[in-house]
């Protein structure tokens, strides 16, 4: 599938985004081993969440999906099934992450995988807490990467770890072989990173604790089902507050948007580059607080970008690299070398595809340099099968000189399936067509 845009008038209107990734992912996995049925509201139908679904049921969980919520029959603590065939992750990171710190508390054998690109992520940095917890954990490259054999035991032990980098999905895998566990289980990050699990654990009621950067959650406690009303992802929505930023003549409103302080770093990024972005109506629905989102154009300039605040921006920054290169003067990303391993190597991805636009972008080793000109020429893009590059190159479309065409669009389905129709709703001029068709 291939997109092609052409740049003109301003985007307006007002609109929603998906439900948030992170949230219906742990919505469903939290649902699959409470006791009653979770109703989630706003579930994120993207293919990531839909490989979550997948690998539930493949564990023996009931599923009713309707067009008001999926329904999640919980099987408790403990009770999953053994699967007959192996688990399919697909390209999510956060299935097969999340996954293996429920399996690793079942006392049964797993074998899960993904696809090409899943198969080449580090899956070390999980497995070696849950080894020491107690689980048995094999994989290719010396038990780093998929497909990993999984073989889960009921008598799992608490631990005490400290995170080497800032990783949600590894907190979060450590949190929830932690509900199996003997006692309290300890899990420190060095700077803060999205904690949608700990309040989600919260609402579901496990006993868990935070104290500054230290989780802690005691083993044993049934989880009870809930109602779970998922907010709009705000990874999805930078891509159209990027665009109202820097598109002349626009002006969108974003409805029920989650501004997660875990998750904001694109407000706090495109606040420091000048952005006119207001937040209104703040709410909270199941402990994640949430808000209206209005974006106008405004006059970037360029900034740093480094440090604590790189964890909760870090999916963002495709999207920042293409507000930057119109921005007047230099942004500098740096501290961001976690980008090399998300579903391509996004850093040589970025840089590849912005200077085929024009854009003068400097790759170094865990960042980027961005000396912003205001201009982005027309070309023709990869998206490199990521979802966040196909969409940011989207948006680079349309403030370049002339019609953009990206190749392989079909990832976007990954976090946004209604990517394209929003843009067009907002009023961009944009179309897809298959690679059997010709223009």
């Amino acid at each position: 599938m291939k997109l092609r845009i052409f740049p003109g008038h301003g985007l307006a209107g007002v609109c929603k985004v998906p439900g948030d990734k992170s949230i219906s992912h742990r919505a469903a996995l939290l649902g699959a081993i409470a006791h009653g049925s979770t109703d989630i509201v706003n579930f994120l139908q993207g293919a990531d969440c839909r490989s979550t679904l997948g690998c539930l049921k493949a564990l023996g969980v009931k599923i009713k999906e309707s067009t008001e919520a999926v329904r999640v029959v919980g099987k408790g603590l403990g009770g999953l099934t053994e699967p007959l065939t192996v688990l399919d992750a697909g390209n999510s990171g956060t299935t097969i992450r999340l996954l293996l710190g429920i399996l690793a508390g079942h006392d049964f054998f797993t074998v899960i995988t993904g696809d090409d690109s899943l198969r080449r992520r580090p899956m070390a940095r999980v497995i070696k807490p849950l080894k020491e917890m107690g689980a048995q954990i094999w994989g290719r490259a010396n038990d780093s990467k998929a497909p990993l054999a999984v073989k889960g035991t009921s008598e799992l032990t608490s631990i005490t770890y400290t995170l080497p980098v800032a990783s949600a999905q590894v907190k979060s895998a450590i949190l929830l072989a932690g509900l199996y566990a003997q006692g309290t289980t300890q899990v420190t990050q060095p700077v803060p990173c999205r904690d949608h699990t700990e309040r989600m654990l919260q609402a579901f009621g496990a006993d868990v604790e935070v104290d500054g950067m230290t989780v802690r959650i005691k083993g044993g406690k049934d989880l009870h089902a809930q109602k779970v009303m998922v907010p709009g992802d705000i990874s999805a929505a930078s891509f159209l507050l990027v665009a109202g930023s820097v598109v002349p003549g626009s002006d969108i409103l974003i409805r029920d948007v989650g501004i997660n302080p875990t998750r904001t770093g694109i407000l706090e990024v495109l606040d420091m580059m000048g952005a006119k972005i207001d937040v209104y109506n703040e709410r909270t629905w199941n402990g994640e607080p949430v808000a209206d989102l209005h974006v106008q154009p405004a006059g970037l300039k360029g900034i740093r970008i480094g440090g604590e605040l790189i964890p909760r921006v870090i999916d963002e920054i495709p999207v920042i690299a293409v507000a930057a290169s119109v921005a007047e003067g230099t942004t500098e990303i740096s501290d961001a070398a976690e980008l090399r391993v998300k579903e391509t190597d996004r850093l040589k991805a970025i840089t590849c595809e912005l200077q085929k636009m024009g854009v003068a972008i400097e790759e170094k080793p865990d960042g980027l340099v961005i000396r912003g000109t205001g201009r982005i020429e027309k070309a023709t893009v990869d998206s490199w099968g990521d979802h966040r590059m196909a969409m940011a190159l989207a948006i680079a479309g349309l403030v370049a000189s002339g019609e953009t065409i990206i190749n392989d669009t079909a990832c976007i389905d990954v976090s946004f399936p209604d990517f394209q129709e929003t843009l067009r709703g907002l009023g961009a001029n944009l179309e897809n067509w298959s690679d059997d068709e010709t223009i």
